[in-house]
């Protein structure tokens, strides 16, 4: 919104700063982090007031959760307030891009919402059935995917690029909108299974954020991607406006979910968030990057999907206790030791998706 002052400019004053996606980019962050200061302590009040025993917690879990009962959750909205303020003011809203990726970050955001209010209301761990949750989260990736063939440019539409092989891609055609639902859905959901430690799942979705906004910046100027050798994908440089907002965001609600946690995200922000990478990804022609720069939440996804099949067959357990995150609980590790070494790990593999954009 903001973006349209820049029409007041003559070239040589103040307004002429919102033509830059940088600036705009740091408008974004102070936004969102500032609204996440403003109102998370009044939103944790309101959801102890209208949460009264807080996130149910597994009774099968590892016992120090028990402790953390009475927590309140769908601290998400918090997230996604200041996300989606952000975005509307220092964001080109003539860019439908922007618009894409906000379509799936708030279609998924109701999704969690739906779930985590039944859990609450019910004080279950439950929620909305499985089946349900995933047939709209596919729906939503769908016109995603629909969305984001047509936009991009005719020669890279339906095509999957790869990182390092410049000139390699392959056309999928309309398979290539099952393989965005795919890359959406699963990142949606590989989040959410991150999200079980106080802190655990908002840094390296902060950092993925910031890893794939620079890389959407690069995508979408002529000049970058000619120099590293990038497809160009016009218009996707606003998406790093969105990432910045998301990084405030992300900020903002750390203050209040560090350990201890005083409310967590809940499904509101962890199913919105994965969306919204995986979103990112589609639109920037970098989803193989993306299973890179977010490998800890493919990790995470991959622990529990070996747990289940290689429970069918041999009625034996792989790991202690899946995710992941949980296996390193039983064995005696200290939920503050995993989450920043889970944050560590995150940043390297996030270094690592950034080389991509220069080793070609």
């Amino acid at each position: 919104m903001l973006f349209w002052l820049s029409a007041l400019s003559d070239g040589g004053d103040v307004f002429n700063l919102f033509r830059y996606i940088t600036f705009r980019a740091g408008g974004a962050f102070f936004t969102a982090l500032i609204f996440g200061f403003l109102f998370g302590r009044p939103l944790i009040n309101f959801l102890k007031l209208r949460q009264t025993k807080g996130q149910p917690i597994r009774d099968d879990g590892p016992a120090g959760h028990l402790a953390k009962a009475g927590t309140p959750t769908m601290g998400g909205v918090l997230i996604l307030g200041g996300l989606l303020v952000a975005t509307l003011l220092w964001a080109r809203l003539d860019d439908a891009y922007v618009w894409l990726v906000l379509f799936v970050t708030m279609g998924f955001g109701l999704i969690g919402f739906a779930d985590d209010w039944k859990k609450v209301t019910k004080n279950n761990t439950a929620g909305v059935p499985g089946r349900i949750r995933f047939g709209i989260g596919l729906v939503i990736a769908a016109v995603a995917g629909y969305a984001a063939m047509a936009l991009q440019p005719a020669p890279l539409g339906g095509q999957l690029a790869f990182p390092v092989f410049k000139t390699a891609l392959i056309d999928m055609g309309l398979f290539y909108i099952p393989f965005a639902m795919i890359v959406i859905v699963g990142s949606a959901n590989a989040v959410n299974l991150t999200d079980g430690l106080d802190g655990l799942a908002i840094m390296p979705v902060m950092i993925a954020a910031g890893t794939l906004g620079v890389i959407a910046y690069a995508v979408g100027n002529a000049n970058f991607s000619e120099y590293l050798d990038l497809h160009y994908v016009p218009g996707t440089g606003e998406l790093l406006v969105f990432a910045a907002g998301l990084i405030g965001a992300g900020l903002g609600f750390l203050w209040y979910n560090a350990p201890p946690a005083a409310v967590f995200m809940g499904d509101t922000g962890s199913l919105a968030l994965g969306g919204a990478l995986g979103a990112i990804a589609v639109a920037t022609k970098h989803e193989i990057v993306l299973a890179i720069v977010g490998g800890l939440f493919v990790v995470e996804a991959l622990s529990v999907i070996i747990q289940v099949l290689y429970f069918k067959r041999t009625g034996r357990r792989v790991f202690l206790m899946a995710p992941i995150h949980h296996h390193f609980e039983k064995k005696g590790w200290a939920e503050p030791q995993i989450v920043i070494r889970f944050w560590i790990i995150s940043l390297i593999l996030a270094l690592i998706g950034l080389a991509t954009l220069k080793v070609r």
